[in-house]
């Protein structure tokens, strides 16, 4: 049995896709170290608690309001706390992606970002 292939247009097209593809590669690489640097915040418990996390997820700073600690309830604080972390880690993810999404035309890339 034999296979046909199309006919792609030749070497020229195939160039073409290359550098597009490595285009592609570049502008990928570029915005995830600039993702990388950027900053997300997020608060929790009507602003009481506030945790700002980079590009990385790695936690840069949490701002608790002196009022809300409660020595007799520090499970309340960690929930607080906890949505707060999540919160800003999503907004990291979210941007990350969105962005990601509109350099790769919607291309799902498996393991890029």
């Amino acid at each position: 049995m034999k296979v046909r292939i199309p006919n792609s247009g030749g070497p020229g097209n195939m160039n073409q896709m290359l550098k597009q593809a490595q285009k592609m590669q570049e502008d990928m690489a570029n915005l995830q170290a600039d993702l990388e640097t950027r900053e997300y915040s997020a608060t929790s418990g009507g602003g009481a608690i506030s945790v700002t996390v980079d590009g990385k997820h790695l936690i840069k700073s949490v701002k608790i309001d002196p009022e809300i600690v409660d020595p007799d309830d520090t499970e309340m604080l960690e929930d607080l706390l906890t949505v707060a972390v999540n919160e800003a880690i999503g907004n990291a993810i979210k941007n990350s992606e969105e962005e990601m999404s509109a350099v790769t035309g919607g291309l799902n890339l498996p393991g890029m970002f």
